[in-house]
């Protein structure tokens, strides 16, 4: 079973929402991601080398998102702004205040596929679905437009969409956030130049073939994006967190006692191979950035 087209690996990471969901101690419950997912979803997890092993990452990111998103809404944000929203269900299955503005952007076809499976589903707060294509001028400006209408501070949520961008248009997506004055967060996920050449490099055929290959993997996530104007204000390694949550990586016993002390920088290279980072928006991005973007 491989993947056809990008839209698919939304049904390859709802899967592993679904199988958390199952569980008698689940991190969270998303009722909907088992029928998101469907069987391709669960043929490709099961395909992927390293699918099924690599659950517990993308189980802990989700958790980890889910804690930033009510940390900044807990601040102040008035509406979240979900950029490559996939098969995404925060806004019906968190505890929301009502009457936030959260928009879930996404292709036409993922839009539709997502309305037809919450068909039914109540949101926890004002919710709307924006079919776009963010890899065009124009419609980032449009969304921010929307959003920016609700008059105050705004969530900017990208999980699982940098990775598969060329490092000059993440930079130029940085650029086009950083100029609407009342984006002031922005979580998402990253991963490292070495998880990019190891389990990176056993997806990146599949991948590639359905137009998803793995691009960015900054050396220094927190160098990129405060030369855009944003400063990286928390990195959480998921290494870390899967421990605090009870979800350890394969061996990560191993690694956090005696891999700790016998190879410290293997252990520390492992510990920031993916993390979640909120960065908040600085007023005025240093010179040079236009040297990022080139």
């Amino acid at each position: 079973m491989t993947i056809q087209h990008i839209s698919e690996t939304a049904l390859w990471v709802a899967m592993y929402r679904a199988l958390e969901t199952e569980r008698s101690d689940a991190l969270f419950r998303d009722p909907w991601a088992r029928r998101m997912a469907g069987s391709v979803g669960e043929r490709i997890m099961r395909s992927m080398p390293f699918g099924e092993a690599m659950g517990w990452a993308m189980v802990v990111r989700t958790a980890v998102i889910d804690e930033l998103v009510q940390r900044c809404i807990g601040r102040g944000a008035r509406c979240v702004v979900n950029l490559g929203a996939g098969l995404d269900t925060r806004a019906f299955r968190l505890d929301l205040p009502g009457d936030l503005h959260w928009i879930d952007v996404d292709l036409p076809e993922m839009v539709a596929y997502r309305e037809e499976n919450l068909l039914g589903a109540t949101p926890a707060c004002q919710h709307r679905h924006i079919a776009a294509d963010l890899n065009k001028p124009g419609p980032l400006h449009d969304v921010l437009g929307e959003a920016h209408e609700q008059g105050g501070p705004i969530l900017v949520l990208s999980e699982g969409l940098l990775v598969y961008l060329e490092p000059a248009q993440v930079a130029h997506l940085a650029i086009g956030l950083h100029a609407e004055a009342h984006a002031r967060w922005w979580i998402t996920d990253i991963i490292s130049p070495l998880l990019l050449a190891t389990v990176g490099a056993s997806w990146q055929p599949r991948l590639a073939r359905a137009g998803a290959a793995l691009r960015f993997a900054p050396a220094d996530s927190a160098d990129f994006f405060g030369k855009l104007g944003w400063r990286q204000a928390e990195f959480h390694p998921v290494w870390d967190a899967a421990g605090r949550l009870g979800r350890p990586a394969p061996m990560a016993w191993w690694w956090n006692s005696f891999g700790a002390v016998a190879l410290p920088g293997g252990h520390a290279s492992l510990r920031r191979m993916a993390g979640l980072t909120l960065l908040e928006h600085v007023q005025r991005p240093p010179s040079g950035t236009t040297s990022v973007v080139r």
